[in-house]
């Protein structure tokens, strides 16, 4: 199952779970350390847990979303910088845009902040993902010269059962 190109639905829907199970997770462990500086460590320990329940029903939407038998490596990172890359060119110019017109100063920082560390982020899969390519390229390249090593080999011995 892939993301909601298909039209689906259910898949709009565990998206939308998703989205949902991932952000009370943030929300809980928030939560749980504000809890924690006012000095109710009760509370912020029963927000953990239920933040670490919450990644969990997470995954198990990533699991329907993605299947890992259908994952690569490499499709994670080209989608992890489809995402960054999304984040700094077309959402947070928009969310900047619209603090801009609110005059909220704040938000308008924090949008700033998260379009320069969008930008890092997609880069640094960028990175990640030209290293994968240049092992593989290199891997195969290794896996080619024993390939024909082994074939050379095996000319050698089939020579020799015809001269013996």
């Amino acid at each position: 199952m892939q993301q909601s190109e298909n039209g689906s639905v259910t898949v709009k829907n565990l998206e939308a779970a998703f989205a949902g199970e991932s952000m009370a997770h943030i929300k809980y462990l928030y939560f749980a350390k504000l809890c924690r500086e006012m000095g109710d460590i009760e509370s912020a320990q029963a927000f953990e847990a239920t933040a670490a329940q919450e990644v969990q029903h997470a995954f198990g939407h990533l699991d329907l979303l993605f299947p890992k038998a259908r994952m690569s490596p490499a499709q994670c990172l080209e989608m992890a910088i489809e995402g960054e890359t999304y984040e700094y060119s077309e959402m947070y110019p928009q969310f900047r845009h619209m603090a801009m017109q609110e005059k909220n100063e704040a938000a308008v920082r924090e949008f700033d902040e998260q379009i320069a560390e969008s930008i890092e982020h997609a880069d640094y899969f960028q990175g990640v993902l030209e290293k994968a390519a240049k092992r593989f390229a290199a891997l195969a390249r290794v896996e080619e010269r024993h390939a024909n090593h082994y074939k050379d080999a095996l000319a050698r011995v089939e020579v020799g059962r015809k001269v013996a």
